[in-house]
């Protein structure tokens, strides 16, 4: 292929005689040793994505996106660079914060333009297994997740394009990219599938529930009373009581891929999925999020309305809104006969509240590979 004529008129205005000829061969071997320095120093290969047998194998690694040591590397980069918006002063870690199970601890986020967000921030966990993505499902896959708050006006509010010209112009991204994609081109494209892979590495596989599961954990009486309400459907005609959490929330992951309308609202103020199906049956359903970490992630529900577990517990026990697109799963679940709501005495409150905190998970909110690496040489 030929070389545009004014890359060829750069060339000879600037590498013509002996110092031209010395300028280029010094830039040479900067960009060389800059490779070699990464090439050394970066894990390449294959990433072996480990996970307990138990989370099934159904995940969402596409062909052209496969997971890879460097590309991972570079994914954790591009997910704490706030280079990526457009004031450079957010990235995906500002609403995805590891002590905080990659949440952010607020209700809803503000953004480059100081505008709030009109959802919660969900967390970042276990996603290598999810189909749909946000709380009303708008991403098929992990890499159209990374992709949108990128260029969302009221989240990091940059374009791919703008945010892939910022890199281009960092000789240590470029070289990176070379390791990962086989040149030093930056693209959009590339941004997005490379924090994806960084993404799909985000595993919550050792909580204290996770060790029951395994039988190195014993439980106390206050944690297995509420594990036993959290699986167990009420059937008040028997005198058995439950509160059926898992009926949304259940399995070794704690998440199921379900959208319900939760009884939030009788007339729900955001239309949920509604707002991508058209479908007035979907009027305030939302995406049903993971339990994994609750106890770190709120404030809770898709809005954020709720400050504490006390208060999410007190909602399906005592404040379950009807409406024509309330989850089946609600209707007539009760304590009590021809009840409502689930009616919790306090003491089953405190000891579903108790079994949630086994779903704390210390070894990921801690795990150095999730961590903003803060590489001096990227500000070169």
């Amino acid at each position: 292929m030929k070389a545009k004529p004014h890359i060829l008129n750069f060339f000879r205005c600037t590498f013509t005689g002996k110092a031209g000829v010395s300028l280029f061969l010094l830039l040479a071997v900067v960009a060389l040793s800059a490779f070699t320095y990464y090439q050394d120093t970066v894990p390449t290969g294959a990433f072996q994505l480990v996970y307990p047998a138990n989370f099934g194998n159904r995940v969402n690694t596409p062909a052209d996106n496969v997971t890879t040591k460097q590309g991972v590397y570079l994914g954790r980069l591009l997910f704490y660079e706030t280079r990526l918006s457009a004031n450079n002063t957010l990235s995906c870690s500002s609403c995805h914060q590891q002590q905080k199970a990659f949440t952010d601890g607020r209700a809803l986020s503000p953004g480059v333009d100081k505008v709030l967000s009109t959802r919660n921030s969900m967390s970042l966990v276990n996603l290598l297994w999810a189909r749909k993505f946000f709380w009303d499902g708008r991403a098929a896959s992990l890499e159209e997740q990374a992709a949108m708050p990128l260029s969302n006006p009221h989240e990091m509010g940059q374009s791919l394009n703008v945010s892939a010209q910022k890199l281009n112009g960092i000789k240590s991204y470029t070289q990176l990219f070379r390791l990962v994609y086989g040149d030093t081109l930056v693209t959009g494209d590339r941004i997005v599938k490379a924090i994806a892979q960084f993404e799909r590495t985000l595993i919550s596989a050792n909580s204290p529930y996770d060790r029951y599961l395994k039988g190195t954990y014993r439980p106390i009486p206050q944690e297995l009373k509420g594990m036993a309400l959290f699986n167990q459907a009420p059937q008040p005609e028997k005198g058995i009581r439950g509160a059926n959490c898992a009926h949304c929330h259940g399995g070794a992951k704690n998440y199921m891929e379900l959208f319900h309308n939760n009884g939030l609202d009788s007339i729900p103020k955001d239309a949920g999925i509604e707002t991508i199906t058209g479908l007035v049956q979907d009027r305030g359903r939302f995406k049903v999020p993971t339990l994994r970490n609750i106890a770190l992630t709120g404030p809770y529900m898709h809005d954020g309305r709720f400050k504490t577990l006390d208060e999410v517990v007190d909602h399906y026990s005592n404040h379950i809104r009807q409406s024509a697109s309330l989850s089946s799963f609600l209707q007539g679940e009760s304590n009590e006969p021809g009840g409502r709501s689930l009616k919790l005495l306090p003491a089953e409150k405190k000891e579903l509240i108790a079994f949630l905190n086994m779903l704390t998970d210390s070894t990921f909110i801690n795990n150095p590979q999730f961590a903003d690496p803060r590489l001096s040489a990227l500000n070169k």
